[in-house]
């Protein structure tokens, strides 16, 4: 899977926080504008820029930001770790968007995260995995991360909502320390409002044989970025740092677009957080 963001997109959404003009990012990377908007637009240097002062314009880590424009991407990880976890990716108009499952082994209680574009797949996974949908968890309101929601209630009518969302009717909105039984494992969330004002991560963790818990971001961050937050970057990186980089480190990151990656690897690479 192809990462959400290049070097250009982290330049940009960093610039953004800070409100700084594209001269002054220029200008101290020592590109023209016009290089650097082509950077931005494509995340490929002319030659090699000044990361240090760049970065300290804008905020960034100025060697991870260099790695990442070497290259750099996630570990691939492996699923097996943990068995009753899908992915299912959709893609409409040009964005490419993740939705996920999970479900409890002996009860086969699921519970899915976000809807993505497309309810098919994750209909027939529900189907093929005699799976009873308990509770539809919303990471945030944004239309491509709940665009298939009514055909999932369609065929689910009594599952349950989660929103962090001020316009979700009281008795589906998340309420302080509530803790979700799926069977054996065990849901609570997390606000991480920035990208989004009703931002929330959910942690799944008591997965059998103890793998390690996992937690579904929405638009937070990604590998190797984060979520556009140009009106509340400074909150959204206090909450990423707060809530999700205070995990342990095999935490398992589920973001909404891109790969999957873990919490030690996000603090150890991605530019935004020193």
């Amino acid at each position: 899977m192809n990462l959400e963001d290049h070097a250009g997109d982290v330049i940009r959404k960093a610039r953004a926080m800070k409100n700084i003009s594209a001269a002054a990012a220029a200008s101290a990377a020592g590109l023209t504008e016009a290089e650097l908007a082509a950077v931005e637009d494509a995340g490929k240097f002319p030659r090699r820029p000044d990361f240090a002062a760049l970065a300290e314009l804008t905020g960034l880590n100025a060697a991870k930001l260099e790695a990442f424009a070497n290259g750099w991407v996630p570990k691939e990880v492996d699923l097996t770790t943990w068995r009753e976890l899908r992915v299912f990716t959709t893609t409409q108009g040009g964005t490419t968007v993740n939705c996920f499952l999970v479900w409890e082994e002996v009860s086969r209680e699921a519970a899915l995260f976000d809807t993505g574009w497309d309810a098919a797949p994750l209909l027939a996974a529900i189907n093929e995995n005699q799976l009873q949908l308990r509770h539809l968890f919303i990471t945030h309101s944004h239309p491509d991360h709940i665009a298939a929601l009514a055909p999932v209630r369609a065929a689910h009518p009594k599952v349950r909502l989660h929103s962090s969302s001020k316009n979700a009717p009281m008795d589906q909105r998340n309420k302080p320390q509530e803790i979700v039984h799926l069977g054996g494992l065990r849901i609570t969330y997390r606000d991480t409002p920035g990208h989004a004002e009703d931002g929330v991560t959910y942690l799944v963790g008591n997965w059998e044989e103890d793998a390690p818990h996992v937690a579904m971001v929405g638009d937070a961050i990604f590998a190797g970025s984060m979520g556009g937050a140009p009106q509340h970057g400074e909150l959204a990186k206090q909450k990423i740092r707060d809530q999700i980089l205070s995990l342990p480190l095999d935490t398992l990151i589920c973001p909404g677009h891109g790969p999957l990656t873990t919490v030690g690897e996000q603090k150890a690479n991605n530019p935004f957080f020193s």
